[in-house]
C-alpha cells in the first residue's frame, strides 16, 4: 500500500510535540524532520489551517492546536457513551432476537461506535467504525431531525445524496418531509433504504438539554418484520433509549405512542 508522502510527514511533525517539546521553532522541526524550512512551513501552514497547530505569537514558537482539545473531548464523550449503553445494547439485543447499534454523528455520516448481534441475528452488514448516510438509514434520520430547521439547512448544503437502493431519499425537499416525519413520531425507520432485504427502527439519545447525542437502533430481515413484530420491538427499544436518554440527565419523552 502506497504512503502520501504529505500526510506521513504532516503526521510526523505532530508527533514531535509532547511534554518535554510542547513548542518549536520551525528550525528545529526542519533539523529533525531533515527537511528544507520551506518544505516544513507549508505543511505547518496546511496544519495550522486545520486547528491542528498553532503559533505562538509571543515567541515565533508552534505547538499544538485547539483541534486535539476537541477531537479528544469528544473521543472521551464517545467512550463514557459507549460504556454508559452497553449493558442497554446487550439487553436490547437478547430480548429481541436482532442486531443492535449505536451510532454517533461525525461530519455529514453517522457513524457506528458499538453493535451487538444475539445469537439469531441474520443482519450482518454493519460494523464498528463503518459510517452510515444520514438519508438512507434511521439512525441518520434520528440523529438530525430533532435539530432546528436552521441547522438541518446548514447540514443539507452541499450533502452528497448517493443511492443505495431503490428506496433511498435522493432530495432536500424528500428528506425535510422525512424529517418532519421523525420529529412527529420520535422515532425513524429505514425500510430497505440503505441494505436491501433489512428494516431497521432507530430513536434518538438525547441528554440533559434535550440534544441528540447519539441513536440506537434494532435491525432485522424484511421477512421477519410484521406489525406484531414491530409493535414488540418498538416497544422495547424505546424503553431502551429513554433509559439511557435518563441515565444522560433527559427527562421528557422519546415519542407519544
Amino acid at each position: 500500500m502506497p504512503i502520501i508522502q504529505a500526510i506521513d510527514r504532516a503526521l510526523n511533525i505532530l508527533d514531535l510535540f509532547d511534554d518535554h517539546d510542547k513548542e518549536l521553532k520551525i528550525t528545529d522541526i526542519s533539523q529533525r524532520m531533515d527537511l528544507h524550512k520551506s518544505t516544513v512551513h507549508s505543511l505547518l501552514k496546511t496544519l495550522q489551517k486545520h486547528n491542528y497547530i498553532e503559533q505562538n505569537h509571543e515567541n515565533g514558537k508552534y505547538r499544538l492546536g485547539m483541534k486535539f482539545y476537541e477531537r479528544g473531548n469528544l473521543i472521551n464523550r464517545n467512550i463514557e457513551l459507549k460504556k454508559l449503553a452497553k449493558e442497554h445494547l446487550v439487553k436490547l439485543s437478547n430480548k429481541t432476537g436482532k442486531t443492535v447499534h449505536l451510532v454517533i454523528l461525525d461530519g455529514k455520516e453517522g457513524i457506528y461506535i458499538d453493535k451487538v448481534e444475539s445469537s439469531s441475528a441474520t443482519v450482518l452488514y454493519s460494523r464498528i467504525g463503518r459510517r452510515v448516510p444520514i438519508n438512507s438509514s434511521g439512525v441518520g434520520k434520528a440523529l438530525i431531525a430533532f435539530k432546528s430547521q436552521n441547522e438541518i439547512d446548514n447540514f443539507l448544503k452541499d450533502y452528497d445524496f448517493v443511492r443505495q437502493t431503490e428506496n433511498t431519499i435522493m432530495d432536500k425537499e424528500s428528506l425535510n418531509k422525512e424529517f418532519e416525519k421523525v420529529r412527529k413520531q420520535g422515532y425513524a425507520i429505514d425500510n430497505e433504504e440503505n441494505e436491501l432485504g433489512v428494516f431497521c427502527i432507530a430513536f434518538p439519545i438525547k441528554n440533559q438539554n434535550g440534544q441528540v447525542v447519539a441513536a440506537i437502533s434494532t435491525s432485522t430481515t424484511v421477512t421477519k418484520q410484521d406489525e406484531v413484530e414491530f409493535s414488540e420491538t418498538f416497544k422495547l427499544i424505546k424503553l431502551t433509549a429513554e433509559r439511557l436518554s435518563n441515565q444522560l440527565g433527559f427527562r421528557g419523552k422519546l415519542s407519544n405512542k
